[in-house]
Parts: C-alpha cells; structure tokens; sequence
C-alpha cells in the first residue's frame, strides 16, 4: 500500500504546531513579560521576592488568630526557662566574683564564678520555666473559654500564673503575687501593642 502526500494534513498539521506548544516550565524565569506586556515583572523578583505571610498546611490553622496550646506551651516555656537561666546565671557569676578574696588563684576564681552562676541559673531557669508554663497553660485555657486573647484575657493568665505558683506559701502571698502577674502581664501585653501601632515591625 503507497502513502501519498496530501497538501491538506500537512497544512494540519501546520495550523497544529501554531496553536499548540511545548510547555516550558521556566519561561516565566527568562522572559521578564511572560505575565503580561502591561506589567512586566523582573527576574529579580520572581525568583528572591517571595511571599511573607505564613503558610500553612490546614485551613483550620489558617482561621486561627492566635497561636495554637501546643505553640503558647513551648514558646512561653521555652523562652522563660533561657531568660530566667541567662539572668539568673549573670547574677550568680556577679556573686561568685565579690565573693573571690584577694589571695584566691585565677583557677579557684573561676571554679567559684562556675559554681554560683550554674546554681543560681539553674533555680532561676527551674523557676521561670515553671511560671511559662503555668502562664501558657492559663492563657490558653481562657482563650478557649472566651474565645479572646486580648490584655483582658492575658492580665487574667498573669494573675491566675502569680496566685498559683504562689499558693503554697499562703493565701495573703498568693494574693500578691497574683496582683503582680497580673499588672506585669497587662502592662506587657498593651506595651505590645502600642508599639506595634506606632512602630512598623
């Protein structure tokens, strides 16, 4: 059987290869208008000029205007636990050098600073980590209830985080430390705030 040629199929196939193309990937990359001549974008941008919002996996995480139990746990622990261990530590170096006399070696100085500023760093970083803790877990907890996390809810977790790690030393001190937490966190919260009003960060 003979093939013959047919000046209509290739004009097919032609009028084919004019409407459809192999697609490339990366024409945007190299071809600064390929999104349009009216508004060009450089290649700069496209490849560094990525999206800074957060992205997430769930759109239940998405919804969300807070962070999650699980988050405010860690975070506040966390960063409670290594700022009361780097002040605490300080402190406790500052007592180990007043405490050097004059006819001590540099190595029993040293072996002295090492030792008040572990022992000091380590309750003071025991003793935030614990009041995170508490704090994130009371904070959390009223968000749930209340379904807000603004200084109201934040100033109740500092007061509920004051009386109860201060509960077994009575309630007269539970009390005030209570109304000290309270105060701190309010004060911390709506400072926050206004700075982030008045401050682009």
């Amino acid at each position: 059987m003979s093939n013959f040629y047919s000046p209509s199929s290739s004009s097919d196939d032609n009028e084919n290869r004019r409407i459809h193309r192999i697609y490339n990937p990366y024409e945007s990359l190299h071809n600064p208008h390929a999104h349009g001549p009216a508004t060009p974008i450089p290649i700069h941008r496209l490849v560094y000029d990525l999206p800074t919002a957060p992205e997430f996996l769930f759109d239940e995480e998405a919804r969300l205007r807070r962070r999650s139990w699980g988050h405010n746990l860690s975070f506040y622990a966390g960063a409670a636990y290594l700022s009361g261990a780097a002040l605490g530590g300080a402190r406790g170096a500052a007592a180990g050098l007043r405490a050097a006399e004059p006819g001590d070696s540099r190595k029993l100085r040293l072996n002295r600073v090492l030792n008040a500023s572990g022992l000091a760093g380590r309750r003071a970083g025991n003793a935030a980590g614990a009041m995170g803790l508490i704090f994130a877990a009371a904070e959390s907890a009223i968000a749930a209830a209340t379904g807000e996390d603004g200084v109201a809810a934040t100033a109740a977790a500092g007061l509920a985080t004051g009386a109860i790690y201060r509960a077994a030393a009575g309630p007269r001190s539970a009390a005030v430390a209570g109304a000290i937490g309270g105060l701190v966190a309010g004060i911390a919260v709506a400072g926050k705030q206004l700075l982030k009003r008045h401050v682009p960060i």
